[in-house]
């Protein structure tokens, strides 16, 4: 089982990896589009604080993602786990291929429950449905992050028109110069996002890897070991600054033109709702979050001018995540254990 341990640990890495050009880089869209920051200089600050932020993020969200699954500890849930990360990361890489942003988060989640479906049917997901229905109706498992996935977009995209409309009307007399300013905030505000961003992204490996440290019998409890959290931290950062360029253009050139105040507004709108998930724990994706509310702030500004056909391949990739990596990593989960008669 250890080899398989091993494997697993090496490839939750190298979706995290993927995850930093996939999802963080995002994060870097509008501050760059926005010319308030030279590129290698805000890929490399945006980097910094997401490092930063999966280093100090807690782990709330990693506990959500290690009790999704509801099967005992053995060598089955290792190969689920394996075959779900298998499944995420070739769709983070396809849709990479194409520029699409589309979710690592969402990758994962119907990665994890596809296998789990694959290996021990419905019993074996934590749907979170009874929870819900009976008193005290609380949010868990597969349906709560189902909501704060939903939600957190829809927040990102009503915040981001919320928060420009204001802006625009408490500007509405300023001269050019405030541009400066306003470039000065975007730092800030780039920051708060990345750090934000890298405590909620770093943290669904996270809880991959305390899932199969404790289902190997390596880890007496749910925990996450220091060493898994620096690596992850590591690899979100370096992943950051080494391809994120095709996602970049999508976000920040083709939605509409962006200039500082667009950025700032929407740093902030975004950065609030991945904070606000974080701290109820809930695994949301960054990309989903930032893409809307650039659209919510172009809007806001000018509806003629948003590209919608990019809003609505965002959208598309949305809704198709989940269920097409719940299919692929449950047939990869049939392709592993098939030899072994699994």
């Amino acid at each position: 089982m250890l080899a398989i341990v091993i494997i697993v640990i090496l490839l939750a890495f190298v979706f995290t990896y993927t995850n930093g050009f996939q999802d963080a880089s995002s994060v870097a869209a509008s501050f760059i589009a926005s010319r308030s920051a030279m590129p290698k200089q805000g890929i490399l600050f945006v980097a910094g604080m997401d490092f930063l932020g999966a280093l100090l993020g807690g782990s709330a969200v990693a506990f959500t993602i290690s009790g999704l699954l509801l099967m005992e500890p053995s060598i089955q849930l290792v190969e689920v786990v394996l075959a779900a990360l298998i499944g995420a990361t070739a769709w983070n890489l396809l849709t990479w291929r194409f520029g699409l942003p589309s979710s690592s988060t969402h990758a994962l989640i119907g990665g994890l429950t596809g296998a789990g479906l694959a290996a021990a049917g419905v019993e074996s997901v934590a749907w979170g449905l009874q929870e819900l229905l009976v008193p005290p109706h609380e949010l868990t498992g597969f349906i709560k992050i189902l909501v704060f996935l939903v939600v957190s977009v829809v927040l990102g995209f009503i915040g981001g028109y919320a928060l420009h409309r204001a802006v625009k009307y408490l500007l509405r007399n300023a001269k050019r110069s405030v541009n400066g300013s306003l470039v000065n905030l975007n730092w800030v505000a780039a920051g708060a996002m990345a750090f934000a961003n890298g405590a909620n992204d770093s943290q669904k490996q996270l809880g991959v890897i305390a899932l199969v440290l404790f289902a190997a019998g390596i880890s007496a409890t749910l925990n996450v070991p220091f060493w898994a959290r620096f690596s992850c931290a590591l690899l979100l950062g370096l992943g950051t600054m080494s391809g994120g360029w095709r996602v970049m253009t999508t976000l920040g050139r083709k939605i509409f033109k962006i200039e500082p105040v667009h950025s700032f507004d929407s740093q902030l709108s975004s950065g609030a709702a991945i904070a606000l998930s974080t701290a109820f724990g809930a695994p949301v994706s960054s990309t989903h979050i930032i893409s809307l509310s650039i659209i919510g702030v172009g809007s806001a500004e000018n509806p003629r001018k948003v590209r919608w056909s990019v809003g609505k391949e965002i959208v598309a990739a949305f809704l198709i995540t989940i269920p097409v990596t719940m299919i692929i990593s449950g047939i990869i989960y049939l392709m592993i254990t098939f030899p072994a008669g699994g």
